[in-house]
């Protein structure tokens, strides 16, 4: 498959390329153009253009193009998420789900646009202003680059083009090297439907190279990226030399904290299902289960119980639970957070091998302290269940609150009040109660405290993001 610059399939100029490889077989699937930075600014330049076209087309076409747009992804479902799983290993049940989310996130945005306008501000407040009209407008921002990551390519990709298009910004999108193939088919669509070659264009290659190519470009006006902290601190410093707008959504350390009034077997079933899913490689997933005291020993045998049934394997199986990780690297590093752990003093009873070269075993960690680093900053994007034991509230809230990030937590109790308190003094963005942190709906505004992001991303929230507000005056309208 070929990058979309300009509404046409073009390969990197210098006829570079990089192997897609399906993680689950280890065979190569396709390959795409590794874009040089000459491709990157020819395509800003395109972008520029697109903008001006498309930013003058009336917003009822605008959304009218994007129904269509949703049309077509649910006429191909079945293909697209079939691309998307054997590029990322993803269970294809999870990629099927993933793909109507993607549909109606497009949905809803455009739902949400037909009503999202600006104001008329109080009359005559003030001497200097009597008798003027004074209106604030929402106007797009220019051209947006969007980032999007391998672990949910579709659905993320919905949440950064479609609030970007139907408030007419152009787009560049640049897909993960490692899942390029669903988003470029997506893109495909997008000029199928009516969205102009200019408006809508995606290039491929790596972070490192095209990334910072499109983050640096002075004429990228929004940078909105979903990835590692690391990146986004560096693509905000990136942005920061020329003022562009920034839009990150990044790591987390989620807590799962579970008191012993709460029902025990769904608050297992909550565990694995918000772990295991995507072989645990979520931003908002539980990766540390806090558990009381009095129940730390049950709930152990009962998720034990329980992760014997999750079944690894072909991700193409319907009755696959998770498939692979998306790469060997990424594997070998969570086996070697478990090692670490492991010498740190905690007892994997369960799991902790590797297999197939890119097959985590879910893996269950005892004996886990509150001064590790899994349950503190260390991040494990993996399928690794660490439980963490505490006695009272105000101890699992400062459990849980001991970490640089703040992205979801959850609490597991049948007691409201005490739930309600929990979740009010947790540091996140997004508290469940009695459910798993790996929650979203396409309204809520996901993002997090402290290192896990900034700004919010969500049909009621971003629209306010991806445009900027200016206001018109009339002199002397009523005298």
């Amino acid at each position: 498959m070929r990058m979309l610059i300009g509404g046409k399939a073009v390969n990197a100029s210098d006829g570079a390329v990089i192997e897609v490889i399906n993680p689950a077989t280890h065979q190569v699937i396709d390959t795409v153009p590794s874009a040089t930075k000459e491709d990157v600014e020819g395509a800003v330049e395109k972008a520029y253009l697109g903008f001006l076209e498309w930013s003058e087309i009336p917003l009822f076409e605008r959304i009218a193009i994007l129904y269509k747009y949703v049309d077509i992804i649910e006429e191909r479902l079945e293909e697209l998420a079939g691309l998307q799983c054997r590029e990322s290993g993803k269970a294809v049940t999870l990629c099927r789900t993933e793909a109507v989310a993607a549909a109606n996130v497009f949905r809803c945005y455009a739902e949400k646009a037909r009503n999202f306008g600006g104001e008329v501000l109080p009359i005559d407040t003030e001497l200097r202003t009597q008798n003027d009209l004074i209106m604030v407008i929402r106007e797009p921002l220019g051209v947006v680059g969007c980032i999007v990551p391998f672990n949910y390519p579709m659905e993320l990709y919905a949440h950064k083009v479609a609030p970007a298009l139907v408030v007419g910004n152009s787009v560049i999108i640049k897909p993960s090297s490692d899942t390029p193939l669903a988003n470029i088919l997506m893109t495909q669509w997008l000029l199928e439907a009516g969205v102009p070659g200019n408006a809508a264009q995606i290039i491929t290659g790596s972070g490192a190279k095209v990334g910072k190519c499109l983050v640096e470009n002075p004429k990228v006006n929004l940078i909105t990226l979903t990835g590692s902290t690391e990146v986004g601190i560096e693509t905000m410093e990136r942005c920061s030399k020329h003022l562009s707008h920034c839009h990150l959504e990044l790591g987390g350390n989620c807590s799962l904290i579970i008191f012993d009034d709460c029902d025990l077997d769904n608050a297992v079933r909550e565990t694995i299902d918000g772990r295991a899913s995507n072989a645990g490689q979520t931003c908002c997933a539980n990766k540390r289960m806090i558990v009381q005291n009095s129940i730390k020993t049950r709930y152990i045998e009962k998720l034990l119980e329980g992760l014997k049934k999750v079944k690894v394997g072909n991700p193409e199986n319907d009755d696959t639970t998770y498939g692979s990780m998306i790469n060997e690297r990424a594997a070998q590093h969570v086996i070697e957070q478990i090692n670490h752990t492991i010498g740190q003093g905690a007892k994997c009873i369960y799991g902790g091998k590797l297999f197939d070269r890119t097959f985590v075993e879910p893996t269950l960690l005892t004996d886990v302290t509150p001064d590790m680093d899994i349950a503190q900053s260390m991040e494990v994007f993996g399928p690794v269940f660490p439980v963490i034991g505490f006695d009272t509230p105000e101890e699992a809230v400062a459990i849980a609150n001991n970490t640089i990030f703040g992205l979801s937590g959850a609490v597991m109790t049948d007691d409201m009040k005490k739930a309600f308190r929990v979740a009010k003094n947790l540091h996140c963005g997004t508290v469940v109660v009695n459910g798993n942190g790996n929650y979203r709906s396409m309204h809520q505004p996901l993002g997090g405290y402290k290192m896990s992001g900034l700004g919010r991303e969500g049909v009621a929230y971003t629209l306010e993001e991806f445009t900027q507000k200016k206001t018109i005056a009339l002199k002397a309208l009523f005298k």
